[in-house]
């Protein structure tokens, strides 16, 4: 049975309870630091604090060590006229004048904790942020910004680790590739993602229906094709209208051991020739943008680019 209006008033009897709430109304604290606003020992905060969690009016959840404790979202009509008029009373009070002033260094310090953090470490932020989360979790979460209703092909997967990234923020990946060891490669990767599709064939004969794709993503491929152009065109055809093709290549470099080694047909693409080419197979809005190097990798600079259909 949930609380009565009389249980809501006993409630709010008591002018430490008030108080409290008046703080947690705009503030998420901990016990130490309703102390610390309030000028009270920790038994009797605790104690307010568990009546008010009883008859619903705060809510409160764990951080770390800690619990965080705040106004409750939910309250019935009548307890929100009933707080309006309570409130209204506290509010005038010297005591919660008080106790803002003592929220408003709390928030303080809290801030500067953050400032002094951040400046005693900003030359180190870059290891410690790559040693706790690793050196992929920033360009992972911007994935988010996909749109889950999107089918979004990788043309020309290889062994599958973008289709494997991307499956988790889409409607559905489609992975193509020419390779059947690849695709071998690609399957065992895949092999517990429900929403990705293996297909085998060429970029020039691409299994894939008219208009099924929302996004095409050709991520160091077009090094490998002899006629981009017609490659372009039917990766085209499988874009829907208004969507979009994403390249990532190489830009333009001298290793001739590359053609021998890796089986590349160019020598990386420059900006002119390759919106040349997106130009004749029709796509438009062409972005062109160098990407800065990685100082661990060993290899050409890259480059990536994008394409309406």
């Amino acid at each position: 049975m949930g609380a009565t209006i009389y249980d809501h008033l006993s409630s709010l009897a008591d002018s430490t309870r008030s108080r409290l709430l008046l703080v947690l109304e705009k503030h998420e604290l901990t016990v130490g630091e309703l102390c610390a606003v309030t000028q009270l020992p920790q038994s009797t905060v605790s104690r307010h604090l568990k009546t008010l969690g009883d008859e619903g009016w705060v809510t409160s959840r764990a951080e770390g060590t800690t619990r965080q404790y705040r106004m409750a979202g939910g309250l019935g009509a009548g307890a929100r006229r009933l707080w309006q008029l309570v409130r209204h009373q506290v509010a005038e009070g010297e005591a919660a004048a008080r106790d803002a002033r003592r929220v408003e260094r709390v928030v303080a310090e809290r801030r500067a904790r953050s400032e002094e953090f951040f400046s005693s470490k900003a030359g180190q932020w870059d290891a410690l942020r790559t040693e706790l989360f690793g050196r992929r979790a920033d360009l992972l979460a911007l994935l988010a910004v996909f749109d889950p209703a999107w089918t979004v092909g990788d043309l020309g997967c290889g062994t599958g680790e973008v289709a494997e990234t991307i499956a988790p923020f889409v409607k559905r990946v489609v992975a193509v590739d020419s390779s059947r060891a690849m695709l071998a490669a690609a399957r065992k990767r895949l092999a517990r993602v429900r929403n990705a599709e293996l297909r085998q064939g060429d970029l020039d004969g691409l299994p894939v229906e008219r208009g099924e794709l929302d996004v095409a993503l050709l991520f160091h491929v077009l090094q490998y094709v002899v006629d981009p152009v017609t490659a372009l065109k039917a990766v085209r055809r499988t874009i829907a209208s208004r969507g979009r093709l994403l390249v990532l290549d190489i830009q333009p470099h001298e290793r001739e051991e590359y053609r021998e080694k890796m089986g590349h047909v160019w020598h990386g693409f420059s900006e002119e020739q390759l919106r040349a080419w997106l130009a004749e197979a029709g796509f438009t809005s062409v972005r062109y943008t160098p990407l800065p190097p990685d100082p661990q990798a060993k290899g050409p600079s890259l480059f990536v680019a994008t394409a309406t259909a």
